[in-house]
C-alpha cells in the first residue's frame, strides 16, 4: 500500500498527541532519513521522517539505526534551527500527503521564532523541508528548480507552496450525490478499483480494491457489476472514520506470518491464508511493515561500493573459470601428441627427410589402425618426433597448472560468496567498515575506489543465551568469525557452522560443562538462521573448538575442522530473536 493521505492523517494524529514536546537531538542515519529525539514530561520518543523514494513515511519509531560518524549538511542545519525547540503541533495540510510539524524555536539573533518542518510523503517526489515563520524555505532534502518542475520550485529562499492539486474530488468533503454523479460520468467498462483511486484524492489502490471486494465479492470487476449502494456505504464508513479519527491499524500477514500489506481498515480481498493483525498504533504498524525493507534499503545504499566490487569480481572469476576449463579440456589431447611422437620414433628408419607425412600402424590400438601423421618438411624425422613430445610435455604441465588455478579461482569465488552473505547481516556503518577492511586486506584495495583505512575497533558479534543459560557468539562477517573462533574461543567450547555453505561461525561457551540436547539444538538453529541456507532440516556441523584450525595465509573466515557431528534443524526467527541479547 502506498502511504496515502488517509494513512498520513492517522499517523499525524498520533504525532500531534505528543505535543507540546521538546526536540532533544537530531540525527540523519541515512541520506534520505531524519530522526528527531522527542522528550516529553513522561516519555522519550523517536520521530522518523523518511523522504526516500522506496520507503517514504513518517511515524514514531522504536527502530535503532546506526548514525554516521560525521553528520550530513541537512542534519547540521536542522540541529542549528530545531535543537532544543518545542514542537507545538502536527497537522496534515489539506487532505494531501503533506505533514507540517510546527516548532517554537529561536532565530540567529536569539529571538523567538516559528519554524516548520514540512514532510512530503509522495513516493519518488518525497521531500523534507525546513521553513521559517513565513514559510520561506531554509533548507531541504531534495532541491527542485525550474528546470525540473516549472509548476513549483523548492529551493532555499523561495516561499513554500503545496503541490498542485490533482483533478480529483476531495475525499473528506465529497457527498453521496457527488459520488453518484462520478459513477454516472465514468466511461463504460471502467474497473471499480481504478475508478475509486483516480476519482477521489488520497485513496490508495489497496483501499479501493477492498471497497470493490466488499461491494462485489471480487476485485477484478467493473462499475456495472458492483452494488453501488453498498460501495457508497462502505466508502463513507472510511470517510467518517477519517473525520472522527476512529480507524484502526491492520497488518496483513501471509501464511508464513510475513507482512504483505498495511492499512487503516481490514483487508479481506487477499483471501484465505491471509490474516489481519490489529496493531496498538499506526506507528507500530508502519514500523513493523517497513522494518526489514527499510533496513535492506539503507544497507543497499551504504554498501553500493562493496556490492559493485563483489559483483564485478564474481563476474570476472566466473569468466576466468570458464576459460580455464576450456583450456583444460584442450589438454586432453596431450596423449595424442605423445602417441604421434612414439609412432614417428618407431618408424624413423622408413621416413625420408622432407616428407610431408608418414603412415604408421598404431599397435597400441585394438584395431591396429593406420594413422596419418603430419610432418614439418623443414625438420628431420627425429626433430619431428621431438616436436610432438614437446607439445605433449607442455600440455601435460599446463593441465596440472590449470587444475591448480581452477581450484584457486573456485576458492576465491567461494570467498566472494561469504562476503555477499555477510552483507545480508550487516546492521550499520560499523559492520560495513569491517567488510571494507576485510576486502582491503584480502587484496581488493586496488579495486576499491578512494578507499582509506578506518579503525573499526574491537568486533562486536551477535550474542544469544540458550535455554540452559549458555552464551552463544555469532559472527556477522568474516572478521567477526575469525575473532570469535581464534580469539574468544576456548578449546573446550563448541563450534557450529552450516554444512558446505557460507554462514556465520557460532560459538557456544560451555567450558568443562556438558550442554543439554536443547542447548545444542538452539546453537545449531542460530548457525542455520545466520547462513545462506534456506528451508527445513538444514545441516549444521558442530565440533569442539580444539578440532577447528585456521590454515596460515587463508582468506578471512576460512577454517578447516575434523571429528564433527551434524545436526538437522529448522530455525525459527521469532525464537532466535527472543534468545538474542541486545
Amino acid at each position: 500500500m502506498a502511504f496515502d493521505a488517509g494513512m498520513l492523517r492517522c499517523v499525524t494524529e498520533e504525532i500531534n498527541s505528543l505535543a507540546p514536546c521538546r526536540i532533544d537531538k537530531i540525527y540523519q542515519p541515512a541520506s534520505d532519513e531524519i530522526v528527531l529525539l522527542i522528550r516529553t514530561q513522561n516519555i522519550n520518543e523517536k520521530l522518523l521522517i523518511n523522504g526516500g523514494s522506496n520507503c517514504p513515511r513518517i511515524n514514531i519509531t522504536e527502530t535503532q539505526a546506526e548514525n554516521p560518524a560525521k553528520a550530513p549538511m541537512l542534519c547540521m542545519l536542522l540541529r542549528k534551527h530545531l535543537a532544543g525547540a518545542k514542537m507545538t503541533g502536527a497537522r496534515q495540510m489539506g487532505f494531501e500527503r503533506v505533514c507540517e510539524l510546527e516548532f517554537d524555536a529561536y532565530d540567529e539573533m536569539g529571538y523567538k521564532s516559528k519554524k516548520y518542518l514540512i514532510c512530503e510523503i509522495m513516493g519518488k517526489y518525497s521531500n523534507i523541508i525546513l521553513a521559517d515563520s513565513e514559510h520561506k524555505i531554509i533548507a531541504l532534502l531534495r532541491p527542485v528548480d525550474i528546470s525540473a518542475n516549472s509548476a513549483r520550485q523548492l529551493i532555499p529562499g523561495v516561499k513554500y507552496e503545496l503541490p498542485p492539486k490533482q483533478d480529483k474530488l476531495d475525499t473528506l468533503s465529497v457527498t453521496k450525490e457527488d459520488f453518484e454523479t462520478a459513477v454516472k460520468n465514468a466511461p463504460s467498462g471502467t474497473r471499480c478499483d481504478k475508478f475509486i483511486s483516480s476519482a477521489f484524492a488520497g485513496i490508495a489502490i489497496s483501499t479501493a480494491r477492498e471497497l470493490t471486494y466488499l461491494a462485489s465479492g471480487d476485485i477484478d470487476t467493473t462499475l456495472e457489476n458492483v452494488k453501488i449502494p453498498t460501495l457508497i456505504e462502505e466508502f463513507f464508513k472510511i470517510v467518517d472514520g477519517l473525520k472522527s479519527n476512529s480507524l484502526y491499524p491492520y497488518l496483513v500477514l501471509d501464511e508464513s506470518s510475513n507482512p504483505v500489506e498495511y492499512s487503516y481498515i481490514p483487508l479481506h480481498y487477499f483471501g484465505t491464508g491471509y490474516a489481519n493483525e490489529n496493531k496498538k498504533s499506526f506507528s507500530e504498524l508502519i514500523d513493523t511493515y517497513f522494518s526489514k525493507k527499510s533496513k535492506a534499503e539503507r544497507i543497499r545504499q551504504k554498501s553500493s561500493d562493496i556490492l559493485r566490487l563483489l559483483t564485478n569480481a564474481e563476474s570476472r572469476i566466473t569468466k576466468k573459470i570458464a576459460a580455464q576449463t576450456l583450456e583444460l579440456k584442450e589438454c586432453d589431447s596431450a596423449e595424442e601428441y605423445r602417441s604421434k611422437g612414439d609412432l614417428i620414433t618407431s618408424n624413423i628408419y622408413a621416413i625420408k627427410k622432407g616428407a610431408p607425412f608418414v603412415k604408421a600402424i598404431d599397435y597400441s590400438d585394438e584395431n591396429m589402425s593406420e594413422k596419418v601423421i603430419e610432418l614439418d618438411t623443414r625438420l628431420t624425422p627425429a626433430q619431428n618426433a621431438q616436436r610432438y613430445y614437446k607439445k605433449y610435455a607442455k600440455l601435460k604441465k599446463a593441465k596440472a597448472e590449470l587444475a591448480k588455478q581452477i581450484e584457486l579461482s573456485k576458492n576465491e569465488l567461494e570467498y566472494i560468496s561469504t562476503v555477499f552473505d555477510a552483507l545480508t547481516r550487516a546492521d550499520g556503518e560499523t559492520d560495513l567498515a569491517q567488510i571494507r577492511e576485510e576486502l582491503f586486506h584480502s587484496g581488493y584495495a586496488s579495486r576499491m575506489k578512494n578507499y582509506t583505512a578506518v579503525k573499526t575497533g574491537t568486533p562486536h558479534p551477535l550474542k544469544f543465551i540458550t535455554g540452559g543459560g549458555y552464551t552463544l557468539l555469532c559472527g556477522k562477517n568474516n572478521t567477526q568469525n575469525d575473532y570469535i573462533t581464534t580469539k574468544l574461543a576456548d578449546k573446550k567450547d563448541w563450534w557450529f557452522h552450516v554444512k558446505n555453505m557460507p554462514g556465520s561461525h557460532v560459538l557456544m561457551q560451555s567450558g568443562d560443562k556438558e550442554p543439554s540436547e536443547r542447548d545444542f539444538t538452539e546453537a545449531a538453529e542460530v548457525a542455520a538462521f545466520y547462513s545462506k541456507a534456506e528451508g527445513n532440516n538444514i545441516a549444521v556441523d558442530y565440533t569442539k573448538v580444539k578440532n577447528v584450525k585456521k590454515p596460515s595465509s587463508s582468506k578471512p573466515g576460512f577454517v578447516i575442522y575434523t571429528s564433527n557431528w551434524t545436526a538437522y534443524v529448522t530455525p525459527d526467527e521469532e525464537k532466535i530473536k527472543k534468545m538474542q541479547v541486545k
